[in-house]
């Protein structure tokens, strides 16, 4: 069969504060994400032999483990569908950079699947098949702008303003585990209510810890604060500002040191993804 070709788009996440610990060593979070209209490439290919193959290597990651199989083997032991696929990704999203590439990789296999199977499991039964596979797929299964807590997967639709940003990786990555396991994280930031949330000054805890432990990091947020506010998505390691316009935010981006990858994106409240499957609907 022929391949079609999907996107799946970054997040970042607005602010992210940790309010607590569950007894099972899960955090738990309040956060804003929204999504960029920047991403990863999925191709698939439908087959009629039941596999569930990788069209392209991922680099120290095992068929196996890879969230795109993962995702789709867990759609046909759902569905009890007996098609296969054959998935390939072109990665632009930063791997252990907290825009959610993994995540939203995932996401868009379910989605995408769930149509060209004709599974028709609908997006609720979608979103706890992703909760099983990371915290971050539910949002970008459903595919819009959130306000999310316990986890992560408690989601409430929300917008925001949809700028121009521009985000920068330093060149490292920040492994989530490490951030969320250490002592000097901030784990009791008191609750937010949704309506009080435009009048409540907010940030990302992980931020000093990721700040300390990862030198690169601090020097990109302490770099991009002298052009504009910054701020960290989810643990790190990279980090965005807003800006009036396409050509401010590339002009920063112009002068990003050596070493930093950069790109300008706009904001979404809806997910390219959707946008997609809407328009091939």
């Amino acid at each position: 069969m022929s391949t079609t070709t999907w996107p799946a788009p970054a997040k970042i996440n607005l602010f992210l504060h940790v309010t607590g610990r569950r007894a099972d060593g899960y955090h738990l979070l309040q956060t804003h994400f929204q999504f960029l209209d920047y991403g990863d490439d999925i191709s698939i290919e439908i087959t009629t032999d039941g596999l569930v193959t990788r069209a392209s290597d991922l680099a120290g990651v095992a068929p196996e483990q890879d969230l795109v199989v993962r995702a789709a083997r867990a759609l046909q032991a759902a569905s009890g569908c007996a098609l296969g696929a054959r998935i390939g990704v072109v990665k632009r999203i930063p791997m252990g950079g907290g825009l959610g590439g993994g995540s939203s990789n995932a996401a868009t296999v379910l989605r995408v699947l769930d149509r060209l199977w004709r599974t028709s499991l609908g997006v609720d039964r979608l979103a706890e098949i992703g909760l099983k596979l990371g915290a971050d797929v539910p949002v970008f299964v459903r595919g819009h702008a959130a306000f999310a807590e316990g986890v992560g997967e408690v989601l409430v639709p929300l917008d925001a303003e949809e700028p121009w940003t521009l985000v920068i990786h330093p060149g490292c990555e920040v492994p989530t585990a490490a951030v969320f396991g250490d002592s000097q994280l901030t784990r009791h930031t008191p609750p937010i209510k949704i309506h009080r949330l435009s009048s409540t000054t907010t940030h990302n805890d992980c931020e000093p810890v990721t700040r300390r432990l990862f030198p690169a990091v601090n020097e990109a947020l302490d770099w991009l604060n002298a052009f504009a506010p910054a701020r960290m998505s989810g643990t790190g390691a990279c980090i965005f500002a807003s800006f009036p316009s396409q050509q401010a935010a590339e002009d920063t981006g112009q002068q990003v040191p050596d070493g930093w990858r950069w790109f300008a994106a706009k904001r979404a409240n809806r997910s390219p993804l959707l946008v997609r499957l809407d328009a091939q609907a």
